[in-house]
């Protein structure tokens, strides 16, 4: 079931009428999705090796995506 609470914003609810999801119109809301979804990969990435600004910048050179 679906159920809007605002204009651009759907719950998706369970049979026990449980919010399991939102729907969120892109054309609407599609920066604060970005803003979402950035927040949320980076979490998920916080606990990965880290490289310095050095490092990166020597991986591109050796790949030749980056003068210099």
């Amino acid at each position: 079931m679906v159920i809007s609470m605002m204009e651009g914003i759907s719950f998706v609810t369970n049979p026990k009428g449980k919010r399991i999801a939102v729907q969120l119109d892109l054309d609407k809301y599609g920066e604060l999705w970005e803003d979402i979804y950035d927040s949320i990969t980076a979490r998920e990435r916080a606990h990965e090796p880290k490289s310095s600004l050095e490092e990166v910048k020597a991986r591109l050179r050796r790949r030749g995506k980056l003068n210099g």
